[in-house]
């Protein structure tokens, strides 16, 4: 496959497999006027500064989780901003990496919802090749300025996601977690899929409704009853 964008380096070879039948949207995106202007915006960005997650992992979701078995969309709000920890997955972080706070706070409704253990690590990818697609709103950052890539494209992407999972799936389960994410709701027709809604797990909001929302049972539900197999929601 020719190569998404010039996002990646020559030295990373991503393949039509890697990223199944995600080609056809990522293609027609790339060729999109806000997404060129995108691009060209961050690659001004990495001249002075230190975007997160490197560069050859900001699609990595996608390669994780192919379209033809999404079921479960968790769309967060920016990538992690601390070195090392974003690898874009929303959430998730590398096995060796410290969890995060917001990913603590998922792992302790987690343990609350289905008395599962708290894992040992943060990666999330176990999820995604079930059909979790982790998707920030936001796909980069700048290292240690949160939110700082906001309002420069990635959200009209993001969007666009959304919108061709909406159109091309039926009954996926949409999980907006703050106010970022709960933006997208109105691309969401229902009830053609469910979703389920919570503030962020981020310790500033966690305690205001994310704690004890019980996303996952509730998640899992809507999958036995529309036939489909419930995620097993326990790390490796």
């Amino acid at each position: 496959m020719v190569y998404f964008c010039a996002f990646f380096s020559e030295a990373h070879s991503y393949t039509e497999e890697m990223f199944s039948n995600w080609h056809a949207f990522l293609e027609k995106e790339r060729l999109e006027p806000y997404f060129i202007a995108l691009h060209t915006y961050l690659e001004r960005e990495r001249t002075s500064h230190s975007v997160l997650p490197p560069e050859e992992n900001v699609f990595d979701a996608f390669d994780a989780c192919p379209l033809d078995i999404a079921k479960v969309i968790i769309v967060g709000q920016d990538p992690y901003h601390g070195q090392g920890q974003a690898h874009g997955l929303a959430f998730s972080v590398n096995a060796k990496i410290q969890i995060p706070p917001s990913l603590r706070n998922i792992f302790r409704e987690l343990e609350s919802d289905l008395s599962l253990s708290t894992p040992a690590h943060g990666n999330l990818i176990s999820w995604a090749h079930q059909g979790v697609l982790l998707l920030n709103s936001v796909l980069t950052v700048r290292e240690g300025d949160p939110h700082s890539h906001r309002n420069q494209g990635w959200e009209t992407f993001t969007d666009r996601v959304i919108s061709y999972l909406n159109t091309h799936k039926t009954s996926c389960v949409f999980v907006l977690w703050g106010s970022h994410a709960q933006q997208k709701m109105h691309l969401i027709d229902t009830p053609r899929h469910h979703i389920v809604t919570a503030p962020h797990p981020s310790p500033l909001s966690a305690h205001r409704g994310f704690l004890g929302s019980r996303p996952f049972s509730s998640i899992n539900t809507y999958l036995v009853e529309t036939g489909q197999e419930p995620i097993n929601w326990e790390l490796p």
